[in-house]
């Protein structure tokens, strides 16, 4: 018999997989090597990562100084770091800042699960939604320092 603990657990992090697939969702449609599959992994994996932080150490805190924030923080610095693996130089541009930044804001999500503050989650999520699906159509009518330099040369 599963205990209601363990059907907590497993329900964040069911809902933190699926708000990290919204946000994968948009970079697959976009093709993008960090798309549905990354997005919902790192999120359920830092919600995870939260909940043991918090739930599953609790019991050792008279041994070991128990802080929660230690483990959290420690998902922040990992996640940076498979973010700047995600960005490149191609020529002379550069490449995966935004699904970087969108793998930081998945881990940033499944904590706000892990803590259980679900509709911070949420509506991160569909922030997250908008800033990358939205605003693609809006820079297209922004024109760029390079752009303009471009065209006043002739070139």
């Amino acid at each position: 018999m599963i205990d209601d603990l363990t059907m907590r657990i497993f329900i964040q992090m069911v809902l933190a997989a699926v708000l990290g697939i919204g946000i994968g969702l948009e970079r697959e449609h976009r093709r993008k090597a960090a798309g549905v599959r990354t997005h919902a992994l790192v999120c359920m994996g830092a919600a995870l990562f939260t909940i043991l932080s918090i739930d599953g150490f609790r019991a050792l805190a008279p041994e070991v100084g128990y802080d929660p924030s230690r483990i959290a923080s420690q998902v922040v610095t990992g996640i940076g770091f498979i973010g700047a693996g995600l960005i490149f130089l191609q020529g002379d541009k550069v490449q995966g800042l935004t699904t970087a930044a969108g793998v930081w804001a998945a881990a940033a999500i499944g904590m706000a699960v892990g803590v259980q503050m679900y509709a911070v989650a949420v509506m991160a999520a569909a922030l997250a939604l908008v800033i990358t699906w939205l605003f693609r159509f809006i820079e297209k009518f922004v024109p760029r320092v390079d752009d303009a330099e471009g065209s006043s040369d002739g070139a």
